[in-house]
């Protein structure tokens, strides 16, 4: 699934084709109101050169494509919210590391943007980072390395990001601890 043109799409495909079915954004309350097939990037020539037959159409499954668009604005909303966050918290980020240097209260949340960028899925953190922080993606990725040499951010093999020690842990109770 994914956002297009004030709407989404939600995509199958069958055999040598890419079907893409569409709705506005709002609340769902049919069928899409548009529907587009292509041949997929993969797809055999000689398929191709055939046409879209019935069996491929026959095997939409617009009732499982409704069932995702009908979650969609949620799943939108809760993404964005979930985004807000992220920014609120790598702009907190750049707020103490301009003024407190690179202090254990940044490297502390840093180390947890971080982390939750990449546990998100994001395909890039460092630069995110980098624009929340404004500092050069180098710079940022320094600081990462001095989280995890300092003990605020641990790895996790074959990943990228990390999990958020239980020292940076602390650091944050602490600061959670200091604004209530």
């Amino acid at each position: 699934m994914r956002a297009d043109e004030s709407g989404f799409e939600i995509t199958q495909q069958h055999g040598g084709w890419v079907v893409r079915l569409w709705w506005p954004e709002g609340p769902v309350t049919g069928g899409p109101q548009r529907m587009t097939v292509e041949p997929a990037d993969d797809a055999e020539p000689g398929d191709v050169v055939r046409g879209i037959s019935t069996t491929v159409l026959r095997r939409l499954d617009i009732a499982a494509a409704m069932q995702l668009a009908r979650k969609a604005p949620e799943a939108q909303r809760t993404l964005q919210d979930f985004t807000q966050r992220l920014d609120a918290s790598g702009e907190a980020a750049g707020r103490l590391l301009a003024e407190e240097g690179v202090s254990e209260r940044y490297l502390a949340t840093l180390a947890l943007t971080y982390s939750a960028m990449a546990a998100g899925g994001a395909p890039a953190p460092v630069p995110w980072l980098a624009r929340l922080i404004q500092r050069r993606p180098e710079t940022v990725k320094d600081h990462l390395k001095k989280a995890r040499r300092d003990g605020y951010l641990g790895t996790v093999a074959g990943k990228a990001g990390g999990e958020v020690t239980d020292k940076a842990k602390s650091v944050l109770d602490s600061m959670a601890g200091a604004e209530g």
